[in-house]
């Protein structure tokens, strides 16, 4: 099996390497991540920046056949360059496509912005299997032990269960310890209070993204939020087609 692996927390984060030890015996890894921390950029491409592919030697806890590259872009960029240059534009080459494992929460709302599932998208947009991984730990060493043996059951389920044309797999995990698996649509959700004031060295007003989610259905029992809030893995199905068929 060939399997692309992306991120959005660059290389050497905690949750990629969790990540790649993980699922190492499951087939020949290509991985290919931000050069540096590029949380929150959603979609994000780089359409007038020139791109950089730059190799780099393959850790020894890694299998010595995985290959390991960065660049200058951003995660849906890493999946493009992967697709169209470590691959020669023949995505039927990759096998699955997983990304994460994310430090901090990408359910509810958050989902729109994340550049792991960025990534996943463009996956999902060329029918590449695909699956995001998050955790709801935004430390920089967050504690995967929970989550870890949970992993490579779930990367296979989802093999098993297949993929439509179009559409991925959103899954976050709590903190701690974990109660089971849920299946979850997205909570509706909002964020509040986003700019924090500032002043820069010259003394001029600034501002810096704060703020915090409202969960808008909190008692609602089926959304990812509500399973990452009581303990459960999140698995949520998720789709490129973003038509509201409820308005036609």
């Amino acid at each position: 099996m060939e399997i692309l692996i992306t991120n959005d927390d660059g290389w050497g984060a905690e949750g990629l390497n969790c990540l790649l030890r993980t699922v190492s015996s499951l087939g020949h890894l290509t991985i290919l991540v931000p050069d540096r921390q590029r949380s929150g950029v959603s979609n994000a491409v780089t359409p007038s920046t020139p791109l950089y592919l730059k190799p780099i030697d393959t850790p020894d806890w890694l299998p010595s056949d995985a290959t390991v590259y960065l660049t200058n872009g951003t995660p849906s960029d890493c999946v493009k360059m992967a697709i169209n240059v470590l691959f020669g534009g023949d995505d039927s080459k990759i096998n699955l496509l997983l990304s994460g494992i994310n430090h901090g929460s990408n359910a509810a709302i958050n989902l729109i912005y994340s550049g792991t599932m960025g990534a996943v998208f463009v996956g999902a947009e060329h029918n590449i299997p695909a699956i995001g991984f998050s955790i709801d730990d935004l430390s920089s060493e967050p504690d995967f032990s929970y989550f870890e043996p949970y992993i490579l059951t779930t990367i296979r389920h989802l093999l098993d269960e297949g993929f439509r044309p179009g559409m991925c797999y959103n899954i976050n995990a709590p903190k701690g310890p974990i109660s089971g698996l849920r299946w979850t649509r997205q909570a509706r959700s909002h964020w509040e209070n986003e700019m924090r004031p500032a002043k820069d060295e010259q003394g001029k007003t600034c501002y810096f993204l704060a703020g915090y989610m409202v969960d808008e259905e909190p008692e609602a029992t089926d959304t990812d939020q509500y399973a990452i809030t009581h303990g459960f893995i999140s698995i949520q199905p998720c789709c490129v087609d973003m038509t509201d068929y409820h308005s036609l």
